[in-house]
């Protein structure tokens, strides 16, 4: 893709769990309107397939490990030539809070997160989401489909049952197992489960996390706990809490007053941050 004329900054949208990249075709359009270069990489498996074709065969993401995912983007990133801003939708979010902690990003915002090591928070309703696929460990290797009730109650609980199928035909995908399991195992694990970040972290890119009032899979307690936690370091995070909004929030009616604030709020905190990006030695390990 041949970046735009001027000066305006770079967007890499990382997408969640039971998603694909069309997940974010809202605010991509958007913000390629206003003359950024928008990136929306699908995780490796999902890659530019279709919800359609992902699940008629997600054999790609059988085994699929978390860190695959990120170490994913992390190359992309690195090979733009100056730092985007990141942002990420629940487990995408995950990864934007895992890809500020590398060094990367000129400013990361990330939309109902899923929350790294350490954060222990979690909410009935998000272990409710969850149980479908931690009910069975056996099937740890598996990609799981995500039914069309489960899918009501995990994205689609603003709407109405019939207008929740028409949006699982039209978005949804199975579910990585092995990503999810890994995830949720590194969550009591904050020096040794693989979603760690180091919470006082001087020089990490300005982080908003931003909240959905009636959201089932990742609530606002698990983003206040996590402001919490970032208190520990001098690094500016803030979160930003929209009323009547469900985990849905990046395409449910609305979705424009989010994507221009989670934009706006960026630009003007990433401004003097972008810097050549840091080489592949420079990530910590």
């Amino acid at each position: 893709m041949t970046a735009p004329t001027g000066s305006k900054a770079t967007i890499v949208l990382v997408h969640g769990l039971w998603m694909t990249p069309s997940s974010w075709d809202t605010w991509a359009t958007r913000f390629r309107e206003q003359g950024h270069e928008v990136l929306v990489p699908g995780w490796p498996g999902i890659d530019d397939r279709s919800p359609s074709d992902v699940r008629r065969d997600p054999s790609a993401l059988e085994g699929l490990r978390l860190t695959a995912v990120v170490d994913h983007y992390d190359r992309i990133i690195r090979a733009l030539p100056t730092p985007p801003i990141i942002m990420g939708h629940s487990f995408g979010g995950l990864f934007t809070q895992m890809l500020l902690d590398r060094g990367l990003g000129s400013a990361g915002v990330a939309v109902t997160p899923a929350q790294p090591a350490g954060v222990t928070v979690l909410p009935p309703s998000t272990l409710r989401t969850g149980f479908p696929i931690l009910r069975n460990p056996f099937a740890i290797n598996r990609a799981t489909p995500i039914s069309k009730a489960h899918f009501h109650y995990t994205f689609g609980n603003d709407l109405s049952r019939a207008e929740s199928d028409r949006e699982w035909e039209a978005s949804a995908v199975n579910s990585v197992n092995r990503l999810f399991f890994e995830g949720v195992l590194s969550v009591p694990r904050p020096r040794s489960g693989v979603t760690r970040v180091d919470f006082a972290k001087p020089d990490r890119a300005p982080l908003l996390l931003i909240s959905a009032e009636i959201d089932h899979v990742a609530p606002p307690a698990i983003q206040k706990a996590l402001v919490k936690k970032y208190a520990a370091g001098p690094s500016l995070v803030e979160r930003i809490e929209f009323p009547g909004r469900s985990h849905r929030i990046v395409s449910q009616r609305g979705w424009e007053e989010v994507a221009d604030q989670a934009l706006e709020w960026a630009v003007a905190h990433a401004g003097s941050a972008l810097r050549p990006q840091p080489t592949r030695e420079q990530q910590p390990g």
